[in-house]
């Protein structure tokens, strides 16, 4: 599946429906350094510095996919403490999500507290009651369960093996779900995958495959041998296989396996990527993806998470930016086809962001033209920039230009952290362009006026703004080129 056809599925992301049950918990961090030892047992002595608290489990995949523009359903059990009230609060916080969390006074609020010395985690310290629920409680989560199905496009499982996915209330979700007529993805903590049996995707990662099927799975070979076998027990249609550093890979019941290398730059912290790709997985699933589709930009979620600290989410403007060929300022290499740029400009419309659009040769970036791109970006959320083709430079400024290419000129400008896309055109001016894209700003220099500007009588008429930039003063290319020629004659 082409960039362009990510593009639509991720501008359909806030029209997903999703439901999430599972073990909610509340991930605590911990922050200090450590700078002695002990004297009374050899153990690192941490200086305490701040709290950080947020939501985990099952609520941290229902946090990333509301985060993605999804809306989101989230089910679950806490216990009657202080920890369940803050976790809750925290819960509410989300626009787009629905918190049904059921009460059970017999068992605490599953907390996982991190102790972090100089962004190393030195301790984990576990709050949690790992046995199955009551059946009062069972019963009161399934009844909710049932009746959030209409309201939603897929049901996602996830399982961190403290009690509330025990085998009766996994069986009975699953069939629930298929009855309704919902996908069902599983995110499985259990050692044997039988409980999951007649969900749509299972997402184990490499450790949760490896221990269910009782061999090495650290080559895609073996992967796929494991997960072959997963498939032949009829415990689901796909096993999607999350795999660290190696990225995933997705083996349908028919067909060829396929293996998806990470995105990932740097990896500063793991915690919560598992979430997030399960997250991405079924919000691109409920918005038309097929599973390599949906499978790639939950690759490209996880990798974006993992450059972060602490229980993160990835927004779709970052996935959009992956796949864009930049990474919040990171470099480009290319540019745009006008129908790329156009869906990406829809993409970021349907986001609810504002896109800025301005143009020109950009021939010898010089301070000036720099200026003008970091206001146009200041103007707006993005910023598309039309770069004018070297033969619509020729025509406009002479058989001497441009200096450069224009694959060079859109390598420069793509370069450039104000940038998001450049287009190239072969028009004189803009204006075929701007009809296309529909900006919602348009910034020229201020030596043009209101009147002048092509294109500015659209985009008023459309509800927009026209910014005239300040210039810098004694900069120009055709200054810079009659310097230099005049240094190469002394």
């Amino acid at each position: 599946m082409s960039d362009v056809q990510l593009l639509e599925i991720l501008a359909a992301f806030p029209r997903a429906r999703v439901l999430v049950l599972g073990d909610v918990m509340l991930d605590r961090f911990v922050y200090g350094s450590v700078e002695r030892t002990s004297p009374e047992a050899p153990v690192p002595v941490m200086a305490l510095e701040r709290t950080f608290d947020m939501p985990g489990g099952a609520a941290n995949v229902a946090r990333n996919a509301v985060a993605l523009g999804a809306q989101v359903i989230l089910l679950g059990v806490v216990g009657t403490d202080a920890t369940a009230h803050e976790l809750r609060e925290h819960l509410q916080r989300e626009p787009g999500l629905t918190v049904q969390l059921i009460a059970d006074a017999a068992r605490p609020t599953t907390t996982k507290t991190r102790y972090v010395a100089d962004r190393q985690q030195i301790l984990r310290t576990d709050v949690e009651l790992a046995t199955p629920l009551a059946q009062p409680v069972t019963q009161a989560l399934l009844a909710e369960f049932s009746a959030a199905l209409a309201n939603v496009d897929i049901v996602v499982l996830s399982d961190y093996g403290k009690g509330v996915l025990s085998e009766d209330v996994t069986r009975r979700a699953i069939a629930a779900a298929s009855q309704a007529g919902r996908r069902v993805l599983v995110d499985p903590k259990s050692r044997s995958f039988g409980k999951y049996r007649g969900a749509t995707v299972l997402t184990p990662n490499q450790h949760e495959l490896q221990s269910a099927w009782g061999h090495p799975c650290n080559s895609d070979e073996q992967v796929v041998e494991a997960a072959r076998d997963v498939l032949a027990q009829g415990i689901c249609s796909v096993v999607v296989a999350t795999r660290g550093k190696q990225g995933m890979s997705i083996i349908p019941a028919t067909g060829e396996a396929l293996h998806i290398r990470t995105l990932a730059s740097e990896v500063y912290d793991v915690t919560g990527a598992g979430d997030t790709a399960m997250a991405a997985l079924a919000v691109a699933l409920a918005s038309g993806a097929d599973i390599v589709a949906a499978a790639r930009l939950a690759n490209v979620a996880a990798g974006i998470v993992v450059g972060k600290y602490g229980t993160a989410t990835a927004s779709p403007g970052e996935i959009l930016s992956r796949l864009a060929g930049t990474d919040e300022g990171g470099p480009s290499v290319s540019s745009y086809t006008l129908e790329r740029a156009q869906l990406l400009v829809r993409a970021w419309h349907r986001l609810g962001l504002r896109v800025a659009f301005t143009n020109g040769c950009f021939d010898m970036l010089h301070p000036g033209h720099v200026s003008l791109l970091n206001q146009a970006k200041a103007a707006a959320d993005r910023l598309v920039v039309g770069l004018n083709s070297d033969r619509s430079v020729r025509r406009l400024k002479g058989p001497k230009r441009p200096v450069q290419d224009a694959g060079a000129r859109a390598m420069v400008l793509s370069s450039l952290k104000a940038v998001d896309a450049v287009v190239i055109f072969e028009e004189d001016t803009p204006l075929a362009l701007i009809t296309a894209l529909e900006p919602d700003v348009l910034v020229k220099g201020a030596d043009y006026t209101m009147q002048s500007v092509v294109g500015a009588d659209l985009v008023l008429q459309r509800g927009g703004k026209v910014v005239l930039a300040e210039l810098l003063p004694a900069h120009s290319t055709s200054e810079t080129i009659r310097r230099i020629a005049a240094s190469n004659q002394a």
